[in-house]
Formats: C-alpha cells, sequence, structure tokens
C-alpha cells in the first residue's frame, strides 16, 4: 500500500509540470514511471491501487496509439510492418514500445472506465491497423527452428488481449472504423487466407468474431456502404476451388458471423449475403467437406452449420401455411395447440442448403449433422416441424434416399422420424407410407431392420397404430414375409446353411415377429386377421428359436383370446414335443401357459388338450435328473435350472385347478395325484428302494420350518439331495394350500439380443450348481389380498396335494444319512398335522375320498408301534375320524 501512495504522488507530480514540459520530455518522464508502476503491480499480485488509474491508461494509451501511427507513417506496408514488431520488441530503442503495451494490456484488464479511457485515446484504430499488418503480411524472419519466438508469441498475447478488451464494447467497434482497415481486415480473410501469416490466423479469427458480436448500426452502416459482404462472397468463390476444404471453412465462418450477429439490429448484411449467392456459397463450401477425417475441418464447418441453423429463423415475415393434419390422429394431439413460441422458421432458403447437403451428400459426418440440426429446429419450436413438411418436405424426401446413407445416419434418421409420433405426438402418414415402401422393398437388410425397429416403438406407443399399419397393409405385408422365412426354416431344420439365418436378416426376422406381436396386442381384429391367412402353423416354427421365442409367444397368447384351444394345442403339444435337452423352451412355454391360464375361462381348454397328463410328462422325462452327484445330459444343465422345471410345471398344474372344481374332479379321478407323487420320486433326491428303513430313537426332532431356514437360510452343511427334497415338499405345501402360482422363486433371466449367445449354449457344468438366492420360506408370502377369501380359515385347497406328500415320506432318505432321513420325516408328518387342525380342513380330506391312500401309503409306519411316525401318523388319522369316513377306508 505504501508502494502504490508513492506511486500515486509521484503520477500527481507528473500531472502538475506536465503542461510545462516540452513534449520529448513529458513522454520521457512518462516511460521512466511506468516500469516503477509495472514493478509494484507484480508486486501486489495484480491487485491495483492507484487512484489516477484512469488518467495513467488515457495517457500511456496515447502514447502507444502516437508510437504505433509514428512507425506507421508513410512507410510501405512491408517495411511498416516489421517497424512495428521492432516497436513492440524488448530489445533496442524498440523496448519503449514493449513497455507501452504491457502497461496498456495490464490496465485493460481492470474495470470498464478505464476501458473506456483506453478506448478514447485512439488506440482501437491503430491496433486495427497492426492486425492488417501482422495478418496480411507474414514475416520472413523466425527463429533458428522455424518456429515463432517467445518474444513474438509474447507481443501476439498481449497485443490480442488488449484488442478483444476494446472490440467487445461497442465504443470500441465504432473508434475502429476511423481506421477504415475493418472491411480490409475481412475481405483479406476471405482472399488471402493461403498467403497469409500463419500464426495469425487464428488471432484474427478470434479478434473478427469478438467484434462482429458487438456490431453496431454504425458498423453495419459502414460495411454495408464499402459491399464488404458481397467482395467476401466473390473471393470465397474464388478460394473455395483453390485451397483445402478445412481453410476455407474457417475463413467463410467469418464472414458469415458478421451476417448472422448482425441481423437482430439490421437485416442489411444478411440481405446482402443472400442478393450475391451466399447460400450457393455455403453448399459449395461445406460439400467440399465430404471424406475428410474426423474432427478434421471442425469446429469451423460444425459452426458454419450452426450458423446456418440460426438464419433459417432470420426473416420480416412469419410463414403462412395451411392445415394439412391427416387423420386418423393421436387423440391428444391438437395442431391449433402447437402455435408459434417465436423461433419458427422464417428462411426457407437458408434451410434448403440444410435440406441439398443431406440429399447430396453420403458423408457420415455431414449428414449427422444435417439430422442433428432439423432436430434443434424442432425443438426450438413445435410448429417447426409442420411449417417445414408443409412446405419443402424434408423428411418425406429423405425417406426416399435414407437408404443410400452410412448406417449410423440410417439409424439418426429414423430417431428422428420416431420423435415426431413420440415427442409431437402427431402422426405423419405419408412419411409412414414411404417408410412401409422402404421396408416392402428391402433394398438395403439393414436399413429396413431400422426403419421396421421405428415403427416398432410407435406401435407400443398407442393401440391407434394397430388400425394404421393394418389398414395400410403393413400387417399383411409382415406375414407374407414371415410365411417365407417359416417356410426356410422348416425346410432347413436340423441342418446348417451358412449365411441363411445370420446377422441382419435373422435380426430382421425378430423384429418382424415383435412387430407383429405388437399389433395383435390388445387387437382382436389384427388377431384374426393373423388367423385368416393361416398364419397360426407358421408362426410355431419360430418357437424353437430362442431369440424369436418370447414374441412368437406373444403372438400365439394373442390367438388365446379367439381360440383358447388352439393355443392349448400348441403349447401342450410343443412341451410334449420338446427334447431333453431343450429345458430352456420348456420353461418359457410353461411361463407363457402360467399367463393364459390367469384366465378361468382357459382352464376347460387346458383340461381337454391333455395339458394335465402332458405336464405330468415332463416330469416323468426328468427321471434321475435330482441325482447327487448328476449323470448323462443333466450333468450339463445343473440342478438349479431343474428345480426350476419342477416348480413352473407344478404351478401350471396348481394355476389349472384353481377355483376350478371340474379340472380338480378331474385331476384326482385319473389318479393324476398318484402319478404326480411317482413322477416326483423318480426325480433322483427320493430313495428309490419303497421300503420304511429300521426306525431310530432321534436326538433331536426340527419342525418342517427350522429344516426349510436350516436348508437355506443358514451355514449348516445340508447334502444336496436333501435341499432338492425340501424345496419340493415346500413347492407341494403351497400346492396343497393353492397359492403356489402365485409364489416366485427364480428370478427371471433376460433374454438374449441378437448376436448373443443363447442360455443353453452359455451354460456348463458348474454354471447353476447353486440354489436361488431368493428363497422364501412358506408363509413369509402372503397371497394376494384378492385370494385370502378363497381359504378363510381352511389350510387346505387341494387334499390330493397332502396324498402326493404322504407318499413321499418313505423315500425321504439316503444311506448314511438315517438319522437326518428320520428326522425330516417326522417334520414333514407334523407339519401336515398341523395342515389338518381345523375342522374345514378335515372335512375336506374326508370328503376328497383320499384317507385310504394315506394309509396305504404309510401302512408299515401304522402296523409297527415303534416306528418314529406312528403316533404322528396315527394322530392325523385320528383327527380326520371324527369326520364322516368312507367305508373302504374303516375296511
Amino acid at each position: 500500500t505504501l508502494q502504490w501512495e508513492i506511486l500515486g504522488r509521484q503520477f500527481v507530480e507528473y500531472e502538475q509540470m506536465a503542461p510545462f514540459l516540452i513534449p520529448e520530455e513529458q513522454q520521457r518522464r512518462l516511460l521512466d514511471f511506468l516500469p516503477l508502476f509495472l514493478k509494484a503491480w507484480e508486486q501486489s499480485a495484480g491487485v491495483i491501487v492507484f487512484p489516477n488509474i484512469q488518467l495513467l491508461a488515457s495517457e500511456v494509451s496515447k502514447l502507444l496509439t502516437k508510437e504505433i501511427k509514428r512507425n506507421l507513417n508513410g512507410k510501405p506496408a512491408e517495411e511498416a510492418r516489421l517497424a512495428l514488431e521492432q516497436l513492440l520488441q524488448q530489445k533496442g530503442e524498440a523496448e519503449d514500445g514493449r513497455l507501452l503495451l504491457k502497461s496498456v494490456y495490464l490496465l485493460s484488464q481492470t474495470d470498464l472506465r478505464t476501458m473506456c479511457n483506453i478506448i478514447g485515446s485512439g488506440l482501437p484504430a491503430a491496433l486495427m491497423q497492426c492486425l492488417y499488418l501482422f495478418f496480411t503480411f507474414p514475416l520472413k524472419k523466425t527463429s533458428d527452428d522455424g518456429e515463432t519466438s517467445e518474444d513474438d508469441t509474447q507481443t501476439q498475447e498481449m497485443l490480442v488481449k488488449i484488442m478483444l478488451n476494446m472490440y467487445r464494447e461497442e465504443q470500441g467497434v465504432e473508434e475502429l472504423l476511423a481506421a477504415d482497415k475493418l472491411q480490409s481486415l475481412i475481405i483479406a480473410t476471405a482472399s488471402l487466407w493461403d498467403q497469409c501469416s500463419h500464426s495469425w490466423k487464428i488471432p484474427t479469427g478470434r479478434v473478427l468474431r469478438t467484434i462482429s458480436k458487438a456490431q453496431t448500426k454504425t458498423s453495419i452502416v459502414y460495411l454495408q456502404a464499402v459491399d464488404c459482404i458481397k467482395i467476401a462472397i466473390q473471393n470465397l468463390f474464388k478460394l473455395a476451388d483453390t485451397i483445402p476444404a478445412c481453410d476455407v471453412c474457417e475463413a467463410a465462418s467469418i464472414v458469415l458471423c458478421f451476417v448472422k450477429d448482425s441481423y437482430p439490429i439490421s437485416s442489411a448484411l444478411l440481405t446482402e449475403f443472400e442478393n450475391n449467392d451466399g447460400y450457393q456459397l455455403l453448399l459449395k463450401i461445406i460439400l467440399r467437406c465430404e471424406g475428410l477425417q474426423q474432427n478434421e475441418g471442425d469446429p469451423y464447418l460444425d459452426e458454419i452449420l450452426d450458423m446456418l441453423t440460426c438464419l433459417t429463423t432470420c426473416g420480416k415475415t412469419e410463414l403462412k401455411v395451411s392445415g394439412n393434419i391427416v387423420h386418423p390422429q393421436l387423440p391428444h394431439f391438437n395442431f391449433e395447440q402447437t402455435r408459434s413460441s417465436g423461433m419458427t422458421v422464417k428462411n426457407l432458403q437458408a434451410f434448403q442448403v440444410l435440406q441439398s447437403i443431406f440429399m447430396k451428400s453420403n458423408d457420415q459426418h455431414l449428414c449427422g449433422r444435417i439430422l442433428e440440426a432439423i432436430s434443434t429446429i424442432w425443438a426450438w419450436d413445435t410448429v417447426n416441424f409442420f411449417l417445414l413438411e408443409w412446405t419443402l418436405q424434408p423428411i418425406n424426401q429423405f425417406t426416399d434416399i435414407i437408404h443410400f446413407k452410412p448406417h449410423p445416419v440410417q439409424v439418426q434418421f429414423f430417431r428422428l422420424v420416431e420423435s415426431i409420433v413420440l415427442d409431437l405426438s402427431y402422426v405423419p402418414h405419408e412419411i409412414l407410407k414411404k417408410v412401409q415402401y422402404l421396408i416392402k422393398e428391402n433394398t438395403v437388410p439393414f436399413c429396413t431392420l431400422t426403419a421396421l425397429r421405428c415403427l416398432l416403438s410407435m406401435t407400443q406407443k398407442d393401440l391407434l397404430f394397430s388400425d394404421i399399419f393394418r389398414d395400410s397393409g403393413l400387417l399383411g405385408l409382415l406375414l407374407a414375409l414371415l410365411r417365407k422365412q417359416a417356410k426356410i426354416l422348416r425346410k432347413s431344420a436340423g441342418t446348417h446353411q451358412p449365411g441363411l439365418e445370420e446377422g441382419t436378416e435373422k435380426e430382421l426376422n425378430a423384429v418382424m415377429l415383435k412387430m407383429v406381436a405388437a399389433l395383435t396386442v390388445g387387437s382382436v381384429r389384427n388377431t384374426v386377421v393373423l388367423k385368416d391367412y393361416g398364419m397360426v402353423p407358421y408362426i410355431k416354427i419360430f418357437l424353437d428359436d430362442e431369440c424369436y421365442r418370447s414374441a412368437t409367444l406373444s403372438i400365439l397368447e394373442q390367438l388365446s383370446v379367439i381360440n383358447y384351444e388352439e393355443y392349448m394345442s400348441i403349447i401342450i403339444g410343443a412341451l410334449c414335443s420338446s427334447t431333453q435337452g431343450e429345458l430352456h423352451l420348456k420353461l418359457d412355454l410353461l411361463k407363457s401357459l402360467l399367463r393364459i391360464l390367469e384366465s378361468p375361462k382357459s382352464h376347460s381348454a387346458f383340461r381337454t388338450c391333455s395339458g394335465f397328463n402332458g405336464l405330468l410328462s415332463l416330469l416323468s422325462d426328468m427321471e434321475g435328473a435330482l441325482q447327487d452327484p448328476p449323470s448323462g445330459l443333466w450333468a450339463a444343465v445343473g440342478q438349479n435350472c431343474i428345480l426350476e422345471l419342477v416348480f413352473y410345471t407344478l404351478q401350471g398344474i396348481t394355476a389349472a385347478l384353481h377355483l376350478d372344481p371340474v379340472n380338480s374332479n378331474f385331476f384326482q379321478r385319473n389318479g393324476l395325484f398318484e402319478k404326480m407323487a411317482e413322477d416326483l420320486g423318480s426325480l433322483g433326491c427320493f430313495w428309490t428302494q419303497g421300503e420304511w428303513q429300521i426306525p431310530l430313537s432321534l436326538e433331536r426332532t426340527r419342525t418342517f420350518g427350522e429344516f426349510l431356514d436350516a436348508a437355506f437360510c443358514s451355514s449348516e452343511p445340508f447334502p444336496m439331495w436333501l435341499k432338492n427334497c425340501i424345496w419340493i415338499l415346500n413347492f407341494l405345501d403351497h400346492m396343497v394350500k393353492g397359492t403356489l402360482h402365485l409364489e416366485s422363486y427364480f428370478k427371471e433371466e433376460r433374454k438374449p439380443e441378437m448376436g448373443e449367445a443363447s442360455r443353453d449354449d452359455q451354460e456348463g457344468p458348474q454354471a447353476q450348481e447353486e440354489h436361488p438366492v431368493a428363497f422364501k420360506r412358506p408363509g413369509n408370502k402372503l397371497p394376494a389380498s384378492a385370494h385370502r377369501w378363497e381359504m378363510g380359515d381352511c389350510a387346505i385347497v387341494h387334499p390330493g396335494a397332502v396324498c402326493v406328500m404322504v407318499r413321499l415320506l418313505p423315500k425321504l432318505y439316503k444311506e448314511g444319512h438315517s438319522q437326518l432321513s428320520q428326522e425330516i420325516q417326522c417334520a414333514v408328518v407334523d407339519h401336515i398335522q398341523s395342515l389338518v387342525k381345523s375342522e374345514k380342513s378335515r372335512q375336506v380330506m374326508c370328503g376328497s375320498g383320499l384317507l385310504s391312500t394315506i394309509i396305504t401309503s404309510c401302512q408299515d409306519a401304522f402296523r409297527n408301534e415303534s416306528h418314529p411316525l406312528h403316533l404322528p401318523l396315527t394322530r392325523v388319522f385320528e383327527k380326520l375320524a371324527s369326520q364322516a369316513i368312507e367305508p373302504d377306508v374303516l375296511r
């Protein structure tokens, strides 16, 4: 602070004496003061505490302006350029110029009032003359290594920074006009870009862009009066044929800045640009950028495209177009509510350049940038889509040629088409007709695939598209194509024909199926069309390939709406004909079946189509699948997948029996519970000898629930066979209660996308050895409230499932695990005893006619009083004996 106070007093003395000094002495004293000022600035970390800073700035700027003019006066351009360089360097007599430049550089960064004093000194015009000479006349002198010296770089940085600070102010722009060099510099960039000083290209561009943003009415009138834009365009036309595309972009972007930035003040420069073929120039320059390497020509090409996009909104009058809405439209679409917010297209000439670039170029970067520009214009104002499509029809025309474009451009284009529906809520019928024609022709399969994905996304948005695409013939077209592909698949079944079903073609089949599925969801009429086309036998063919299966099942599930019997016949038939290794096909079919069985109307069709026998045959086919260790084909599957198949099979049976007395009676009358017990007992985890073992005295007893906790929720080691048995008994327990079809133990796996290997290919012997993580104790997951009333106080809904549990009791045994075996047997019997506690449960059991089955299954335990199960089984029977018992049971 003391140093600044001393400097302040010295400057006051200078001010007082200046009027009495000759100019040379006055200049010498000011130059002597400046080193002290710069030293104080450096020592105070750039903080200036100087009361007379505005006057100092004025004096220093005037002196620098005077020195510049003195070095320029009367000299030829190249000689003047050399004199300026010597003035601003640190060597020899020119050190004073360097001192002045650095001082102005620091002062220009202080505050606006100080800057105004600098601007008022005449420095803006003087530095514009300097910039013109530096840019236009490159010096041949460089350092030894051929690069610009460090002194030159520092000088350049200070000069540019001073100009940027001055020219961002309107006052600075108007002051520089006095030099009459602004238009000369603009024209020089448009004509001498390949001959100018390379090191001054970027700084000159920065300065001119800064001036452009601060244009005033005066500067625009000045540029117009000297035909600046007209001459620049003429020169750029010549330049466009002679220098690299990235260089001409850089030069043209500077001229275009003045056109765009001036428009909010005056349309004069835009009018001059348009009247002198400015748009044709831009089209020529941009098309020359085809094939440039990525990032080459950036950022100037992108800058031109951005400015051109902005120019589309520059116009004096609003475009008037009549509403040409084709119906039907989405319910929430209302054109009257898409009124302008101000950023509307008023300049079709500018947009036509963008449109022409896309029509003429196949360059990925250029085409992608045009689509981005159109998306931006739509985002500015929704009405812009309608203004453009009802006049120039860009998207309509682009659809005709999109298959010629690179794949990424095709993807981007169809996303843009999709946004018309998803973002604007508008159905562009004419465009959709052309997209459909593109699909029909299938000239480029990838383009067809991308177009179809676009239509699929629309279809999933609203059911209206189900009607639109049926009436337009798209549904019929897809069905015909799928019929053709199904025949090929059927013909090539069991053989591999390279290229037939690979890559894009296979993806196309998958998306066609998804599209048909989307068109039939919620549309009985479309489902009837599919059936009337005779497509059901062909759709079935796609079930075998996992990539097609999800969509195929969705189509078949829609078919069930009009014909449950046909659906059941297909699914049950596919389940029965599937091979042992097609585990995931069976799982997918069962999950589909469960979705349909949610409707009670489907239960009768399930029964008449041999659904129960079909599902039980799945259990029969899994004989030995849960052996430990696994053997044969089952060794490569993983026991978790096998348990999952058992679970979904039992779920399907439970769902078909749910609240259906006819099905329940059928299942019991035909001895299917006994068949189920037999099939479950042969899975490999149950003892197959079928004889009760010598009873032991148990050291400990646990409940069934404790076994569940110990097996799955603790670290206690349990043999694999026992875990599997407990899982199956847990399934049966939920089946007894009629809630198995509501349970969920297994996480849904993500279906493989195109290009990924199927699950069967990826899994090895160790792929799924662990049991499901999401184990739930029975009772932890309550049935949905909508189903609770069905059970009331009765724990038994399906008494036949109790018989299955009882039949499996003798098989809950493993050699070497006698103690554990009998302990789980006792736990299961105790659990069964708890199920028949209520009077209603006992009535259900006695009324089922299944008591004799229980006695027959456990006759050894009933006869042998020393058997551990004798007492609990007798208690079960005694509870049931309080009810009316059928004669054969008494006998």
